[in-house]
């Protein structure tokens, strides 16, 4: 019989690794007009202080897969909490831009392992009917962290110049609670268990989530992949790209890409921003951005109910051509010389929405299953890593576009990625939806 507070409870240990992805990406925003105070930072060295988080999580990601073959998928995560609390504490009594800057890239770090880690740990240890919602709470828990961010950013900034200093601490409390729960009772993924031949402890977890039916099942098809797995030779970096594994790989690492250079993080990160220029006060652009958070945390919730039941790719489908439709809008009015504050706040709500529903959990979905698990630790490393390497690109590059060319530009070149996005997801990503992963992977026959 499956148990599922047990099953919930891991997810739930899991997921806080997510939750302080989001504190971290979005923290930051209610901060930026003090920071850029305190060290006298030009425009250019506010984005290199905003941006170099994400080069720090582009090269955590590219090397956690080959620490989680090595060590294990719980020891990364208890090594990321550590982190979090170092970095948060660093960026909180940083008394230079450069003593800033270098524990932004350490957070980033942190936040770019999570982006691995977290989505390959829960794919390995839920079963197949619900994989698709458990590993889609990652990205739920994101979300709850964006909206956290925005909320202490709000209440924190009453509390004069320096208040930024505790906005950016705020994820060492966080991280020591996500470090709790690691080093207490929570077990390893049963699959790298017996890849490095802990069969009784792989048993053990899987009875612990399902019971001895859930043993039955998965563990004959589990060992009987891992050991045709064993039989080929270890896969080295350049393999990734040949034949039919290159072909999956390709796929995999576009739909990341995808989910970046459609621009969630400009908007999330830059909100009160796109808030002010359309004439709201910084005060109110402060409110808005949290309803942008909060509507991103609903809209995830709807996710969770249909990304099992609908599908991957009709989310997907229908996500696509709701942010094509509110891109399209908020490129006209800001191409106008007066905006109608109201109209930009529902339609970033609505971009919010389709992008919460869509792209933000089912990427993690789908390259969390379509690699095998003999290429699963260093094909989701490359593809997270591109992705955030098109998060660097769209961050540093929003605010270039904005101030030389204007923000109607900007979410012009956002809806053409949307529309291609929309004919790669029609054209080559394939339905996962209630297949072990193990099926997964003979149907793509890698």
């Amino acid at each position: 019989m499956q148990n599922n507070k047990y099953l919930y409870w891991i997810t739930f240990v899991a997921i806080n690794g997510g939750l302080l992805f989001g504190l971290n990406m979005a923290g930051i925003s209610g901060a930026v007009d003090m920071i850029k105070g305190e060290f006298s930072l030009t425009d250019s060295g506010l984005g290199t202080v905003a941006a170099l988080l994400t080069i720090g999580c582009l090269v955590g990601a590219l090397f956690t897969g080959n620490f989680t073959e090595k060590f294990g998928r719980k020891k990364v995560m208890i090594f990321t909490s550590i982190l979090y609390i170092v970095s948060a504490l660093g960026c909180a009594l940083a008394e230079s831009s450069t003593v800033l800057i270098i524990f932004r890239v350490l957070s980033g770090l942190a936040v770019g392992a999570t982006s691995v880690v977290g989505p390959m740990y829960i794919s390995e240890i839920s079963p197949a009917k619900n994989r698709g919602k458990l590993v889609s709470f990652n990205q739920f828990a994101i979300t709850i962290g964006i909206v956290l961010a925005y909320v202490f950013d709000y209440l924190l900034i009453g509390l004069g110049e320096q208040s930024w200093r505790y906005m950016l601490a705020v994820p060492a409390v966080f991280g020591a609670v996500y470090f709790l729960f690691l080093i207490l009772k929570f077990p390893e993924s049963p699959r790298w268990l017996i890849a490095n031949g802990r069969r009784d402890d792989a048993i053990q977890v899987l009875n612990s989530i399902g019971g001895k039916l859930l043993v039955e099942q998965e563990l004959p098809e589990m060992e009987s992949v891992l050991k045709a797995e064993q039989k080929k030779e270890k896969i080295s970096f350049g393999e990734l790209f040949r034949g039919k594994t290159g072909k999956i790989v390709l796929i995999g690492t576009l739909i990341a890409a995808f989910q970046q250079i459609t621009g969630i993080n400009a908007v999330i990160m830059f909100a009160p921003d796109i808030f002010q220029a359309a004439g709201s006060a910084k005060g109110d652009s402060m409110m808005q951005a949290m309803i942008v958070g909060l509507v991103n945390f609903l809209m995830t919730i709807v996710a969770l109910g249909l990304v099992d039941k609908k599908g991957r790719k009709t989310l997907l489908l229908w996500g696509a051509v709701g942010m094509i439709v509110s891109l399209a809008y908020l490129t006209f009015e800001f191409a106008r010389p007066v905006q109608n504050g109201v109209g930009v706040l529902v339609a970033l709500l609505v971009y919010i929405s389709f992008f919460a529903a869509s792209f933000a959990p089912v990427m993690w979905v789908i390259i969390s299953e379509i690699y095998p698990n003999r290429i699963k630790g260093l094909a989701m490393s490359f593809s997270t890593a591109v992705s955030w390497l098109c998060t660097f690109l769209t961050v540093y590059f929003a605010p270039v576009i904005q101030g030389s060319l204007g923000l109607h530009y900007l979410f012009a070149i956002f809806g053409v990625f949307s529309i291609i996005a929309f004919v790669f997801v029609k054209i080559w990503i394939p339905e996962t939806k209630g297949k072990s992963l193990e099926q997964i992977e003979r149907e793509l026959g890698v």
